[in-house]
């Protein structure tokens, strides 16, 4: 047996965040902070948060609440004008964002969706939404995104307390088999799962530096393909484009799709991430070369 791992405590109590998400997001107050309908709106972040804010972005579109866009905070276009930018920081100390804030002003509606309400970036943005239950330990991300995530759907009407009961399947659920077994892995997504794809990649770099790679589901074919064989992994999230899956498999590689909901099957590529980090002998505790937040030298 191997020793417990904070981050493997991090990853089981998504379900009961996700609930916690729900409950806040009926708040008023909370309300109050996200943006109208019909505003025209920027999320920004980093790493982990740029792709919780990619999917964000397109599920706000998708529900007709009005343009939304994502970018790296550190490539935020600060000559295109927006009503309203979200921030999603945990640590609410990460350089880039602190500046896109501190750059907007008080001109510009700005809200920072974050761990803790005594941050740094609560006094650069105009408004924060704080998950204090989804605080984190862990350098790797897992309960605090998908805490945002589920807060962002409730938000929008979706049933996250349904979402927690399925996640808590997630959590005890077998992994994919041979999937430990294998030295490349493709992340695929379509709408707002490529978001998700993106980030299941992340999780597998940072925790088990394994070779990983994620796309927009329908490009896979249109380069990236050649590199599966059969010791690849891809894996999709969502219902994939018809005929793909298909497509997969005559190259060998283990093709893994399910009916689960991505932010739910995101819940067992974070294990498998934290798995294959202990079959290969790491620590997920303290992945090589990085640190909790980047706060720059000309920052601290």
């Amino acid at each position: 047996m191997h020793a417990a791992r904070f981050v493997e405590d991090e990853i089981a109590s998504q379900p009961a965040c996700w609930r916690a998400s729900a409950r806040l997001a009926v708040e008023a107050s909370v309300r109050a902070e996200l943006p109208a309908n019909g505003a025209r709106v920027a999320i920004v972040g980093c790493g982990t948060s740029l792709y919780m804010a990619q999917a964000c972005a397109r599920l706000r579109e998708d529900a007709g609440a009005g343009e939304t866009d994502a970018f790296a905070a550190s490539e935020f276009p600060h000559a295109r004008p927006y009503d309203h930018v979200v921030a999603l920081t945990r640590s609410g100390t990460t350089t880039e964002v602190l500046r896109v804030l501190a750059r907007l002003g008080p001109s510009t509606r700005s809200t920072a969706i974050t761990a803790a309400g005594d941050l740094p970036v609560g006094r650069v943005a105009t408004g924060t939404v704080t998950l204090p239950f989804a605080q984190e330990r862990s350098v790797v991300q897992t309960r605090f995104a998908t805490s945002a995530l589920a807060l962002w759907r409730a938000w929008l009407g979706a049933d996250v307390d349904a979402l927690a009961d399925q996640a808590e399947q997630a959590v005890r659920a077998a992994l994919p088999d041979g999937a430990l077994e294998a030295t490349r892995f493709t992340f695929l997504g379509a709408g707002w799962a490529v978001g998700v794809a993106h980030e299941a990649a992340l999780k597998a770099r940072e925790s088990a530096q394994l070779w990983t790679e994620s796309y927009p589901a329908m490009e896979v074919r249109h380069g990236p393909i050649s590199v599966l064989d059969s010791q690849s992994v891809a894996w999709v999230f969502g219902e994939p484009p018809a005929g793909l899956l298909d497509e997969l498999s005559a190259t060998g590689a283990l093709a893994i799709s399910t009916e689960a909901d991505p932010m739910v099957e995101l819940v067992r590529a974070q294990r498998l991430a934290i798995a294959a980090a202990e079959r290969r002998g790491l620590d997920p505790d303290a992945p090589r070369n990085l640190t909790r937040s980047i706060v720059l030298a000309d920052e601290r």
